[in-house]
């Protein structure tokens, strides 16, 4: 999406973490969500919009969208439909193994520490899969749009498309070269985000197998299964 001319990448963004962390019931008291949204007026949750659309506004004033990628925004999509009406949430996926694998392997500059235990990195996962059902049953269909990793690698271009769209957004061929675009990268991906989509990442964890046990086991809903990646998918 940052390599579309109306679109700017901006990252990992602490912003609507922040302005969730504002958030207090009616009259004071401890913050607590969700319980606190019980108490959160519409008034409230306009300006907690406003806030964060002035925030990320500013740092591309001339691009149309934003592209806001933290990984905890999950936590949130229900308040980002509340205070964000004209938001897109766009959810992506990939198989549960090789995303934990993936997340066991990186060194975090901050937080994260679900991921350095196998066992809580698959319990925090099957977790993060319930919430996001959740979520798609609360809100209006078509809201949030999934986009499966290893779909995206198959057909770039066609959910490429399908991701452009549900922004709102004329297709540009520039979105297929995204390797190419000039933009500052301060994430886990700026390497990958400078090189042509490639397949070497689907499987990632097979090789591994024998020693990720404990992750099956958190990722098992029923404690016994027999294929580790089919349980887990």
């Amino acid at each position: 999406m940052a390599s579309h001319p109306q679109v700017f990448g901006a990252g990992e963004l602490p912003n609507l973490h922040n302005a969730v962390m504002s958030l207090h019931p009616a009259g004071g008291g401890i913050f607590s969500l969700p319980d606190v949204m019980l108490h959160v007026s519409g008034e409230h949750l306009r300006r907690l919009g406003a806030h964060y659309v002035s925030e990320v506004v500013r740092l591309a004033p001339t691009a149309t969208h934003v592209v806001d990628k933290m990984p905890s925004n999950f936590f949130f999509a229900g308040l980002i439909h509340l205070a964000l009406p004209n938001a897109r949430i766009i959810h992506a996926v990939r198989d549960p193994v090789d995303t934990c694998m993936s997340c066991f392997s990186k060194l975090f500059a901050a937080g994260q520490y679900h991921t350095y235990d196998l066992a809580e990195l698959g319990r925090y996962y099957r977790r993060y899969e319930e919430l996001m059902e959740h979520w798609r049953r609360m809100l209006p269909a078509g809201r949030i749009l999934d986009v499966r990793y290893e779909d995206l690698v198959a057909d770039l271009e066609g959910q490429a498309r399908r991701i452009i769209g549900h922004c709102g957004l004329e297709w540009h061929r520039r979105c297929l070269a995204f390797h190419e675009t000039e933009r500052p990268v301060r994430t886990a991906s700026a390497t990958q985000v400078r090189k042509p989509l490639y397949q070497s990442a689907i499987g990632r964890a097979q090789p591994y197998e024998r020693f990720l046990q404990p992750l099956f086991a958190g990722l098992s809903r029923g404690g016994g299964f027999g294929s580790p990646r089919k349980a887990a998918a």
